[in-house]
């Protein structure tokens, strides 16, 4: 039987395993919520270890903590930081939707490892979770700071020189392939020639358009709820709190954090969130779509588009010897739905009637969740995808030359010629015949051989 010990908190007695270092409140919250068995993302545990150490150091030089209280606070909050305390935090996603039995985790945890760290140096001396650590704070405002602070962290240090390294890299591939001249499809039926590095061109502005918009929603991000307390007012947040925690964040992480603009809004409302996770969703889409277009052309080996030739990296089939399949692509494709799912679940928690009711958004720690996960799934997969995908993709250009020279709607350069009608006719007898257009044209003399060859070179056909 697990030894225990008797916490106490507001409601009473709690019995709590001898070796945790929460409390009675946390105790209530893993008996309470046995929902998914996920606690609270890494990201966001790191980042209440940072609010409160920042929050403890500026209470200290106002003078509201005493010296010894302090630096036990700020070692303790750090140590949370740097995940050294994570076993301590097994408070479900699915909780209180302000997310308050996560902040009194952080409290209780804290407050407790800060008096380990004082020792018998600190006999009398005692810490505690309301007091001390969330002095000046309330999970209403903590949480969402929290939430802030994670996501914009993690979206400069991990999503972005990720997604930044996947556009470098579609750039090179749209440099290398420039010579190379392909079929277009349009309703996934034969178009007029294209290059395929204008294609991967493509590509690459699709992630840096998407890069732009997590630029700007980190700007968001940015404005930090912490200050307006309860439900915005700042009622027991001492004057100048919210700015001197929020500059010492910024120091921290080289991030421009600053106290939100309007706590009434920060408060009610999860409004940057729902920013972020449409820029998410926007990148997320950009990497799914650009993975099932390499994908299908680099369908085959023999009997498919086999435009493309995609890096081996696992066998395929537990059948069928012989078998590569595009997996990297289809890991990128299903991250993409997850992101677009996790996108969902953001909007409904910030709906009004579901999440988003009156002064108090009631859905944060599962936005939050969602959120972070979001920004770790992309992250991670698009390293993979730039490194075991992209890096190694390869032009197969007697293929390309192949299809160009096939296509029927290789006619479509003669129409100013000689008219849509005449060359829709062209392109039925080629059709009908298995024959390529230039065979119908040479056949026909429809124009002199010399006009002819110059008007239906693909190359030409692609622009600049």
């Amino acid at each position: 039987m697990t030894a225990t010990r008797t916490e106490h908190d507001s409601l009473g007695q709690m019995q709590v395993p001898a070796g945790a270092l929460y409390g009675a409140q946390t105790q209530r919250a893993v008996e309470n919520f046995p929902i998914s068995g996920w606690p609270m993302p890494r990201e966001f545990i790191a980042a209440m270890g940072m609010i409160k150490a920042a929050a403890a150091a500026v209470h200290h030089q106002a003078g509201r903590l005493e010296p010894r209280i302090a630096a036990a606070v700020i070692a303790a909050a750090g140590e949370v930081a740097e995940g050294k305390l994570d076993e301590h935090f097994p408070v479900d996603t699915f909780q209180t939707g302000s997310g308050t039995s996560t902040n009194m985790n952080a409290n209780e945890v804290i407050a407790n490892r800060a008096m380990q760290i004082l020792g018998a140096g600190g006999a009398g001396e005692r810490i505690h979770p309301n007091d001390h650590v969330n002095l000046g704070q309330s999970s209403n405002d903590v949480i969402p700071t929290a939430l802030h602070l994670a996501a914009a962290t993690a979206i400069r240090r991990e999503l972005l020189p990720a997604m930044s390294a996947m556009s470098a890299m579609l750039r090179e591939k749209a440099q290398r392939f420039d010579g190379v001249v392909k079929i277009g499809r349009t309703h996934l039926m034969d178009a007029v020639p294209v290059r395929l590095g204008q294609e991967f061109g493509g590509y690459a502005a699709q992630i840096d358009g998407a890069m732009e918009m997590l630029a700007a929603a980190l700007g968001r991000l940015c404005e930090l709820p912490l200050g307006g307390t309860a439900l915005g007012t700042g009622l027991n947040a001492p004057a100048g709190f919210a700015g001197g925690v929020c500059a010492v964040l910024a120091e921290a992480t080289g991030l421009p954090f600053a106290e939100s603009l309007n706590h009434f809004a920060a408060s009610g409302a999860r409004d940057a969130a729902l920013f972020a996770s449409a820029a998410l969703r926007s990148a997320a889409l950009a990497m799914g779509k650009i993975a099932s277009d390499i994908r299908l052309m680099g369908s085959g080996p023999r009997c498919g588009l086999g435009e493309l030739l995609l890096p081996a990296v696992q066998p395929g089939s537990s059948i069928m010897p012989g078998k590569v399949n595009p997996v990297i692509c289809e890991s990128v494709i299903q991250v993409a739905c997850q992101v677009v799912g996790c996108d969902a679940a953001i909007a409904a928690g910030a709906t009004g009637g579901v999440g988003g009711i009156l002064d108090l958004n009631v859905a944060m720690p599962m936005i939050a969740t969602n959120l972070l996960t979001a920004i770790r799934l992309l992250a991670n997969v698009a390293k993979v995808f730039t490194r075991r995908c992209l890096a190694g993709l390869e032009a197969n250009e007697p293929r390309c030359r192949e299809l160009v020279e096939q296509s029927l709607a290789m006619v479509t350069v003669l129409a100013p010629r000689i008219g849509y009608d005449a060359a829709a006719e062209i392109a039925k007898q080629a059709h009908q015949t298995g024959r390529t257009i230039r065979e119908i044209c040479l056949e026909k003399a429809v124009l002199p051989a010399a006009e002819l060859e110059k008007l239906l070179d693909a190359r030409r056909q692609t622009g600049a």
